[in-house]
């Protein structure tokens, strides 16, 4: 009992010191809690209280699967390996947040589960975003040392991967249950497609260290690009609107601030990113993470990646 509840706190590291950064991580996780208490009384006189619950939760998911795909750019970019240690904490507080996300859908469907199977089954959204919980599951369940060892570190790592496609069918299920304005799924596709692009450059390139700041300069640009052109083809098919004509106003400046483009966006958050990669590469020395079960051909400790693959 007593192992396991030294288990359970969470802010102390592997050595049972305790860790600010897992305690800022923690912070980040409860945060979407506390921004639901602090909006309670918005939410119990909206139109439905609780679907706008179990949008957030599900928003979190995303969100958190974000986060998690995040650490290794970050790790790198800021030349701090401790970063490792909180990827697991932020996977799984993905899955806690899925798992609430339909655990409130059915409730809301005043726990029918043959209803709520119905609804899986017959609606394509639903189908996506069940997919995508059932394999956040897969992945939370074996994030342990214990699974790392019982699978073997290639087969482990050989699952993981499949958190890309668990966060492509989070983002699908985000835009098909978006019923208006995607500015902010776009948004959201965007920075998940500069995660995807650092990694598939990393990848070709074949880089061991961190990417240079014209190299991650160029990724932003492109990924911008991309979004740009995705947004005004789906406006030109959903409003039979010329392409060109919707990306020149898209990419027009000359609107209220609130209605800056998600391309604009992704841009600037990528040029920050490499900002920040510029000057980390000349103020910070990088730190080394050690692990108790070696080192894996990327030169990480395995036993500190969990939930997602470093590639």
């Amino acid at each position: 009992m007593l192992a396991m509840l030294r288990k359970l706190q969470v802010w102390r590291d592997r050595r049972g010191k305790l860790s600010w950064l897992r305690v800022a991580t923690l912070a980040f996780l409860l945060t979407p809690v506390g921004i639901a208490l602090w909006n309670a009384d918005a939410i119990m006189h909206g139109a439905r209280p609780l679907n706008d619950v179990i949008h957030r939760a599900g928003f979190w998911m995303l969100m958190f699967i974000l986060a998690t795909l995040a650490v290794t750019p970050l790790r790198r970019i800021t030349r701090f390996g401790q970063l490792i240690d909180v990827r697991r904490m932020l996977g799984v507080g993905a899955f806690v947040y899925g798992a609430a996300h339909i655990s409130l859908y059915t409730a809301d469907q005043m726990f029918d589960l043959v209803k709520v199977a119905s609804e899986i089954v017959q609606r394509v959204y639903l189908t996506i975003g069940f997919t995508a919980l059932i394999g956040l599951t897969a992945l939370a369940a074996t994030s342990t040392d214990a699974m790392v060892r019982r699978l073997g570190a290639l087969r482990w790592q050989r699952l993981h991967y499949a958190v890309y496609g668990i966060g492509a069918l989070a983002l699908i299920h985000y835009f098909q249950q978006t019923k208006a304005d995607v500015s902010v799924p776009t948004f959201t596709a965007g920075v998940f497609g500069w995660l995807m692009g650092y990694r598939i450059v990393v990848k070709l390139w074949k880089v061991r260290g961190e990417l240079s700041t014209p190299a991650l300069v160029g990724l932003s640009l492109g990924v911008a690009a991309l979004i740009f052109i995705a947004e005004a083809i789906g406006i030109a098919i959903v409003f039979n609107a010329p392409p060109l004509l919707v990306l020149q106003a898209n990419l027009d400046f000359d609107v209220p601030l609130d209605m800056i483009r998600p391309g604009w966006l992704v841009l600037a958050a990528g040029l920050a990113v490499s900002a920040l990669n510029f000057v980390c590469a000349r103020l910070v020395k990088p730190r080394r993470t050690r692990g108790a079960l070696g080192k894996d051909r990327a030169g990480e400790p395995a036993r500190e990646r969990v939930l997602v693959s470093a590639n």
